[in-house]
C-alpha cells in the first residue's frame, strides 16, 4: 500500500507523494494525469486540492530530497512556498533532521524547523529564491522595459502601481491603501493575465497587498495554474520584497512582518546577501489526513477504494485562525 498525505500551509492545500514508496517512480505525463485526477474539486480525494507534490530523492551533493509541483490544472509550477514547507516537514520527520537543502526547479534551498507561530502547530522556514527583477526572467514583454517597479501600467489598470518579480516563478505585485483593491479587480485581471495576452506569455501570478500597520500586510493571490487560493507562499514573500523595497517606513529589510491571508498567517523576512535578495517563509506546515491506497490502484488513477484516516491536526490550525484577526478587500 501507497501512503499519500493532504496536507497544507495556510490553507494551500496539495497531495503529497512520495515517489521512493513505489516500485517504478511515475514519468511525467503519469503525474500530470494522476495530480488532475486527485486534485479535481469534484472527483478528487477529500474535496480536491490546489496542487500535487511530488517528492523524490535528489542526485545532489548534500541535498536531502527533490519537490516537484504539479497544478490542479495539469500544468508546472517552478516554486511553491507553502508546499515547501510541507515537503520539509516531510522530508524532517522521515529522516529525523530539522535543518538541510531541498532541491526545487530552480535551485537548491534550505529548509528548517523553527519555533511554532501558534498553537505548538508544525512550524518551518524555508528559502525562497532566487530573486530576480528584469522582465525577461518572467517573462514579461512591456515597452521594451527590463524592469517594472511601482509603476503605472494602464493597459493593467489605470489607477494602480505594479511591480514585476521573479521568485523564481512570475509576480505581478500591486500594493495600494487607497481602498482601490477589490478582489473583483483581482480575478479580472489574474484571469486577463493568464489567458493569452501580450505581456505575459506564460501567465503570471498576480497579487495585492494592503498594509495594515507596522509588519503587517494583507495579501492575496490569484494563481497562475489554480486561480484563487487560500494563500500563496511565493506571492506572499515576493509581496514582502516589493513591500520593503517602497521604503514606506512600514517595514525594513532583516525585519519580520506578519503576513496575513484568507487562509491565515505567515511570517516572511527579506534579507539582502551580496548585492541579492532571498525571502524567509515562516509558517504552518499541517497534515490533515492519511490516505492509503494500492499502488496499481493508483497508477490507474482509480481512488474508489482508498483508506483515509485523519490526523486531526486540523482541528488545532483552525483553533489558531480563530484567532487571528481578519481581513478582505
Amino acid at each position: 500500500m501507497i501512503k499519500l498525505l493532504r496536507v497544507h500551509g495556510s490553507e494551500n492545500s496539495f497531495i503529497l507523494l512520495d515517489q521512493e514508496q513505489l516500485e517504478i517512480p511515475m514519468n511525467l505525463d503519469q503525474l500530470i494525469q494522476l495530480a488532475i485526477q486527485v486534485t479535481n474539486n469534484q472527483t478528487g480525494l477529500l474535496g480536491g486540492a490546489d496542487g500535487l507534490l511530488v517528492v523524490s530523492s535528489s542526485d545532489h551533493a548534500g541535498v536531502r530530497g527533490r519537490m516537484q509541483v504539479i497544478n490542479n490544472d495539469g500544468s508546472f509550477a517552478s516554486m511553491c512556498g507553502n508546499g515547501l514547507r510541507t515537503v520539509a516537514r516531510y522530508l524532517a520527520e522521515k529522516y529525523e533532521e530539522n535543518d538541510f537543502l531541498v532541491q526545487t526547479d530552480q535551485a537548491d534551498l534550505h529548509v528548517g524547523r523553527v519555533a511554532t507561530i501558534g498553537n505548538g502547530l508544525p512550524t518551518y522556514q524555508v528559502e525562497i529564491s532566487p530573486v530576480s527583477f528584469n522582465t525577461k526572467n518572467l517573462p514579461m514583454q512591456i515597452e521594451n522595459q527590463d524592469k517594472l517597479f511601482n509603476a503605472p501600467v494602464r493597459d493593467f489598470d489605470d489607477q494602480l502601481l505594479f511591480s514585476a518579480v521573479a521568485v523564481p516563478n512570475p509576480h505581478l505585485i500591486a500594493i495600494d491603501n487607497n481602498n482601490r483593491l477589490s478582489t473583483k479587480k483581482l480575478a479580472e485581471l489574474g484571469h486577463r493575465l493568464n489567458a493569452s495576452n501580450p505581456w505575459f506569455p506564460k501567465g503570471v501570478n498576480v497579487s495585492f497587498g494592503r498594509v495594515i500597520g507596522q509588519n503587517q500586510l494583507f495579501v492575496q493571490t490569484y494563481e497562475r495554474g489554480v486561480g484563487f487560493t487560500n494563500a500563496c507562499g511565493t506571492g506572499m514573500s515576493a509581496t514582502s520584497l516589493v513591500w520593503s523595497l517602497l521604503n514606506d517606513g512600514q517595514t525594513r529589510l532583516d525585519e519580520v512582518n506578519d503576513i496575513f491571508n484568507p487562509g491565515g498567517m505567515v511570517k516572511t523576512r527579506v534579507n539582502q546577501i551580496h548585492g541579492a535578495y532571498t525571502i524567509d517563509l515562516i509558517g504552518n506546515a499541517t497534515f490533515t489526513h492519511q490516505i492509503w491506497i494500492d499502488e496499481d490502484q493508483l497508477r490507474q488513477n482509480n481512488l474508489e477504494q482508498v483508506q483515509i484516516e485523519s490526523t486531526g491536526e486540523e482541528l488545532h490550525y483552525q483553533e489558531f485562525i480563530r484567532q487571528l484577526p481578519r481581513y478582505r478587500f
